[in-house]
């Protein structure tokens, strides 16, 4: 099997690459660059990762327009990026609308002329942020939107290997499996240190907090999160 991975760079994306390299026979893997405020560090974090899990099939994509587009805080700096509240049930400011909508459209792309049958992607619907286009109920839809719109020999499948996991739980699985934690980057703020107050840096360290385990990853500071 031939697999298309949407790699950002993350502790969640670089976990099911490392699980797309157990499950397929060849993997490629494609990094999206939307200039949101930490492009280049999740840039870095993504070779990084391809480099540790032997990904040698690489592609960046620039998405400059949803920067234009606007409406989300990682790509508006007008927009703050709100301190971390684990308890909003709320969508929060740095959600980019319908960014998973256009990942997957280039990846089912790039998918089709590879040959290849899965795109994986790294979604938590569980123990995320509340973002809608994270949902299986979404990438259900587009899956038939995939059937639909490709030639009729293509088949591919979208595979959500982290969707019902909590961070704990993708932390100790990122461990057992040996995927490089100390390759990501999750911090929407900072590209020196992750500030460690965003909505991502706090998931982050609550999931390690409750695996009984150290992130690896440089912070400015580092509450505990329960």
């Amino acid at each position: 099997m031939k697999s298309v991975v949407l790699l950002s760079g993350g502790m969640d994306s670089t976990l099911t690459a490392c699980i797309a390299t157990q499950d397929s026979e060849s993997v490629a893997a494609l990094h999206l660059n939307y200039r949101h405020r930490t492009e280049r560090r999740e840039r870095r974090a993504f070779h990084d990762v391809c480099a540790r899990l032997g990904i040698e099939r690489k592609l960046e994509v620039d998405l400059e327009f949803l920067r234009a587009i606007g409406g989300s805080s990682l790509t508006d700096e007008r927009i703050d990026v709100t301190p971390a509240d684990l308890t909003n049930a709320e969508i929060p400011s740095s959600y980019v609308p319908f960014r998973n909508g256009n990942f997957l459209s280039i990846a089912a792309s790039w998918a089709e002329v590879l040959g290849a049958t899965a795109i994986y992607i790294g979604a938590v619907e569980e123990d995320s942020s509340g973002y809608p286009d994270c949902r299986r109920s979404f990438f259900d839809a587009f899956e038939r939107a995939i059937d639909l719109g490709t030639k009729p020999e293509t088949n591919i499948r979208i595979v959500t290997p982290v969707i019902q996991m909590k961070k704990s739980e993708i932390v100790r699985e990122s461990l057992r499996l040996g995927a490089p934690l100390d390759a990501t980057w999750s911090c929407y703020r900072s590209e020196a240190a992750a500030c460690g107050v965003c909505d991502s840096c706090a998931l982050r360290l609550r999931g390690f907090a409750q695996a009984g385990a150290e992130d690896p990853i440089p912070y400015a500071v580092k509450p505990i999160y329960v």
